[in-house]
């Protein structure tokens, strides 16, 4: 007798099970590491997957690593909103430059790959259009654009963490933002 009993599925499936698991081992190996010495072969490992799996989805060990480096900036992550315009732009602000204060390969953040095609995953992709999202959510009397967001919060943090990284503070992104508002 067959048993009609299904197997249980695990949420997003093996692809979402596999891709979670190379994450979570470039992320450690980076930590361990620094990112010039990780491989592919290492990620495997630490994943349990076979190499060719993560040669799949990545052609060289810089591409996986930027792209692993920027999902948590997914344009389709939540953006913050309270309701208050001010304290959402400083908190997106400030999850940028968390993100960005780590150690970067300025190659990659000025867009320069090894990818054949234009990359879905750079660093600053979709950084405009979460502004816009920030803006809009506030309604129509919003005090600040778009663009005065990227160019006086966004931009000054880009310019730091490519040339001045060691200036980086935590409250940076929040000054910026408060500044901001203050010049209204």
């Amino acid at each position: 007798m067959m048993s009609t009993k299904r197997p249980a599925r695990r949420p997003g499936g093996r692809t979402a099970a596999v891709s979670g698991a190379i994450k979570t081992a470039v992320e450690e190996l980076v930590a361990e590491k620094g990112r010039d010495r990780v491989s592919i072969p290492m990620v495997a490992e630490r994943a349990g997957v076979n190499p060719t799996t993560v040669y799949r989805r990545w052609p060289d060990a810089a591409t996986m690593i930027n792209d692993i480096a920027t999902y948590r900036l997914d344009p389709t992550r939540p953006m913050p909103d309270t309701g208050d315009l001010q304290r959402d732009i400083g908190h997106w602000a400030t999850e940028i430059l968390r993100h960005y204060r780590k150690p970067i390969n300025v190659d990659l953040l000025r867009g320069r790959t090894t990818k054949k095609k234009n990359s879905e995953s750079d660093c600053l992709h979709g950084r405009l259009d979460e502004a816009a999202q920030l803006v809009a959510n506030a309604g129509h009397n919003t005090p600040v654009t778009a663009e005065e967001v990227v160019d006086r919060v966004l931009a000054p943090i880009m310019y730091r963490v490519i040339f001045l990284p060691w200036t980086l503070t935590d409250d940076y992104a929040q000054s910026l933002t408060d500044k901001l508002f203050d010049d209204r």
